[in-house]
């Protein structure tokens, strides 16, 4: 289990720019101000976005996850990643998933914090991507 606590949540700026940088080179991925975050948060959008809906933060229709300024992440996980990711530590659902009109694959990833939860990261963004484009040829793993 990933030790966190809300004074921790915090990436180092090093760590948080190879997350963007990493976000940044899926195709089709392009980041912006997010569009249901505060401005500060960096959304990772789809020029074509073809997932499902559960692949999105609501109510844009093309972004399926966003990085916060001290670099912990709100994003939509595929369903059958939620309960792993939860158990070992890195996510929990997100408020606004308990909602009816809210998907419930909405969550708050932990910032990572080095190189080895830096790749974590990174899967779980890959594969959330991957949902939202609607790609199921690509695995993806991640470690605990």
């Amino acid at each position: 289990m990933i030790p966190h606590d809300q004074l921790e949540q915090f990436s180092p700026p090093e760590i948080r720019a190879e997350l963007i940088e990493a976000a940044k080179s899926l195709p089709g991925v392009f980041t912006a101000r997010s569009q249901v975050s505060e401005p500060s948060s960096l959304a990772l959008r789809l020029h074509h976005p073809a997932g499902p809906w559960e692949a999105f933060l609501h109510p844009s229709q093309d972004e399926f996850g966003h990085i916060h300024r001290v670099g912990f992440l709100h994003l939509t996980v595929p369903r059958a990643l939620i309960a792993p990711l939860e158990e070992a530590g890195w996510i929990e659902p997100h408020p606004i998933s308990r909602r009816p009109e809210w998907p419930d694959t909405i969550v708050m990833f932990y910032a990572p914090r080095d190189a080895t939860e830096l790749a974590v990261a990174i899967a779980v963004v890959s594969a959330s991507w991957q949902q939202a484009v609607n790609d199921s040829s690509r695995s993806t793993s991640f470690g605990k």
